[in-house]
């Protein structure tokens, strides 16, 4: 499926809740508005969206929340969506706190591959960035995802003064363990204060001082928009997205769907097809929706430019 600017859109992110174990303070802080579970789709709802996405070209989902493993049934229907003719790849993102409990139903559903959200390697900075969250049952589920065999990467997100003198430590980490360690610059997204985000472009900076003989690498990891480097002789790999610093748009190929039934183009505009009122009619009214918003998908985000930038849900409600 092509957009107005020639690109080749093929994957989706779903969002199956907004609900998370964790109030991680630039996604979901406490007291932050919920949905309500009335306006939530039923799997059986989010299945036929996706029906139709499989027959305008859509071949990857990436399964998503708020934290999608405490929505019960997400490896069923991790199932079930794999099994959709035309679904090639069906990839997960998780915060990891309940990911060693659910590995083995994910891994027999068939799931391709997971990213675990992880800003720290420091238990008390852990708890700090996720009100919440227990770092040993996290680290516990990493090693269990790279004991299994199912291809890992692990997302951070560097804030000024909390974790950018970790940059290191996650390095380390991939290279030791074997996987791609990613680095995702902070976007104003919600409650998310960009200024507080640190430049990509620094951070390789550092980590070339580091590790001299750091090179590009340019094999495919995955299906977003990361530029990687690794070390020649080591295992693993560092992965840079750079969305404020290094703007990717001319090779976007996604479109989101939101828990609400909502599928947006980008996520710097709160535009997007309202597919809920489609679900009452053929596959075919639902495509036409997804056309909809895919022709509407603009050339580039507005990240930069507060006054043009129309989003102000949290990220938990868009979708991860």
């Amino acid at each position: 499926m092509l957009d107005r600017y020639g690109r080749t859109i093929e994957y989706m992110r779903v969002s199956i809740t907004d609900r998370c174990n964790m109030r991680c303070k630039y996604c979901m802080p406490n007291g932050i508005e919920k949905v309500s579970m009335s306006k939530i789709l039923t799997y059986e709802e989010i299945l036929r969206i996706c029906e139709a996405a499989t027959g305008l070209g859509i071949r990857k989902f990436k399964v998503t929340g708020g934290e999608p493993l405490v929505r019960l049934g997400c490896a069923e229907f991790i199932r079930q969506l794999k099994a959709l003719p035309g679904t090639e790849q069906v990839t997960l993102t998780t915060n990891g706190m309940e990911l060693e409990k659910y590995l083995p139903d994910l891994i027999s559903a068939g799931l391709d591959a997971v990213n675990i959200s992880l800003d720290s390697l420091d238990a008390e900075k852990f708890r700090y960035i996720t009100g919440r969250g227990d770092l040993s049952q996290v680290l516990s589920g990493l090693d269990a995802a790279i004991a299994s065999g199912i291809p890992v990467k692990v997302n951070c997100v560097l804030q000024k003064d909390f974790n950018d003198g970790e940059i290191e430590a996650f390095a380390e980490l991939a290279f030791q363990k074997g996987i791609d360690v990613r680095f995702i610059e902070l976007m104003p997204i919600g409650t998310a204060d960009s200024r507080k985000g640190i430049s990509n472009t620094d951070v390789l900076q550092q980590l070339e001082a580091r590790y001299p003989d750091l090179v590009p690498d340019d094999r495919v990891h995955g299906n977003g928009p990361a530029v990687y480097y690794t070390v020649p002789g080591r295992a693993g790999g560092i992965g840079f997205i750079s969305a404020m610093h290094g703007v990717f748009c001319s090779s976007c190929n996604r479109i989101r769907l939101t828990s609400q039934g909502m599928i947006k183009p980008c996520l710097c505009y709160e535009d997007g097809v309202d597919l809920r009122p489609l679900l009452a009619g053929t596959k075919e009214n639902l495509q036409q929706g997804i056309r909809l918003s895919v022709d509407s998908k603009p050339g580039q985000h507005c990240f930069n430019e507060d006054l043009s930038r129309t989003e102000s849900r949290a990220m938990s409600m868009i979708g991860g």
